[in-house]
């Protein structure tokens, strides 16, 4: 190889090698200002799916998902945040291909490349691929029927400044150890998680970019422990507005990553399963009221406030009747 070729040669291999990190890379700083949009110009009447990506086992799924996603009437566009930075360019390219082939409706599905695999990159704001005032943020081994999406959308309309999701958690305070901890109670809940978290778009600059060295340090701690970054925006939210979140019910929803699924083929359901981060089910508790602790010492308040009930997309009738010799609702029909 002569000189001239080889001159040639590395500055095709420099480009290709900026063409392919750029694609890793917002265009901007996510929290210059001059690029947010002010929340009037951003349509109200549909909203953006962000599906956080990582396993490539679990790309089969997130096909599926995406596409579920991209059908629905209040979903204007579906962006799939790859956060593995170890998945080769060969396999990228095949996802966006398949991604965008994908769609069963007028939503585009896109593939974002994340230039992290820290939590907060979900978080991030995306105010040139956002042009909704809700996001939703969802994982990619949860599936949820279109009617309940739907329904959890109009949730949201009207209570715009609260969070809305499906899966509640809650805080507590450990009257015994005098600290706080991460726990389920079936009467009330604190805390939703991003296996489907449905938000005012703002949000995602509140927990980005606001509360200067104090949201840094809780956004480190996301990256110290690889964990809480729902607890994390729940502690934003609510210490926003000062009220708790929203649970709706669902028809139909199915949790692949959930550690009690059983049934079906052991090896692939362990191998969608396994793949989640939170199934690292040892000191999982513990490390999320680490998390709680953490933000509450970085706040020097605890903002999270208890919410009671649940949303359902039913108005069914509650009276019980006689029928048949049953004990049954009174609109329910005996065949």
């Amino acid at each position: 190889m002569n000189w001239g070729s080889a001159f040639v040669f590395c500055c095709f291999w420099l480009l290709v090698k900026v063409d392919a990190s750029s694609r890793h890379r917002l265009p901007h700083d996510p929290c210059d200002l001059s690029f947010q949009r002010r929340p009037e110009s951003l349509r109200s009447d549909q909203m953006t799916v962000l599906i956080n990506g990582y396993s490539e086992s679990r790309i089969p799924l997130l096909l599926s998902i995406a596409a579920s996603y991209s059908a629905s009437p209040v979903v204007a566009a579906v962006l799939v945040l790859w956060g593995n930075l170890r998945t080769p360019p060969w396999l990228l390219s095949e996802l966006s291909r398949n991604l965008s082939a994908a769609s069963l409706g007028t939503a585009q599905i896109s593939l974002v490349p994340q230039s992290s695999s820290s939590l907060n990159a979900r978080f991030l704001p995306r105010p040139l691929a956002i042009e909704t005032r809700a996001v939703l943020i969802c994982d990619d081994d949860v599936e949820v029927d279109a009617k309940s999406v739907e329904f959890a959308f109009r949730v949201w309309g009207s209570n715009p400044d609260r969070i809305v999701g499906m899966f509640g958690r809650s805080h507590d305070m450990d009257l015994v150890r005098k600290q706080w901890i991460y726990t389920v109670h079936p009467d009330r809940y604190s805390i939703v998680l991003t296996k489907f978290m449905l938000l005012k778009t703002q949000y995602l600059f509140s927990y980005s970019c606001g509360s200067g060295p104090v949201g840094a340090r809780m956004r480190k701690v996301v990256d110290e422990m690889a964990n809480c970054e729902d607890i994390l925006m729940n502690f934003v939210v609510a210490d926003e507005i000062n009220a708790g979140p929203v649970l709706v019910g669902a028809e139909r929803v199915r949790d692949y990553g959930d550690a009690r699924n059983e049934g079906g083929s052991s090896e692939k359901r362990d191998e969608v399963r396994d793949a989640g981060l939170s199934r690292r089910r040892g000191e999982h508790r513990k490390r999320r009221g680490h998390c709680i602790r953490e933000f509450h010492k970085a706040m020097g308040r605890m903002p999270l406030r208890y919410s009671h009930g649940k949303m359902v997309n039913s108005v069914g009738e509650q009276g019980l009747c006689i029928k048949g010799g049953k004990l049954v609702f009174c609109d329910q029909f005996l065949s």
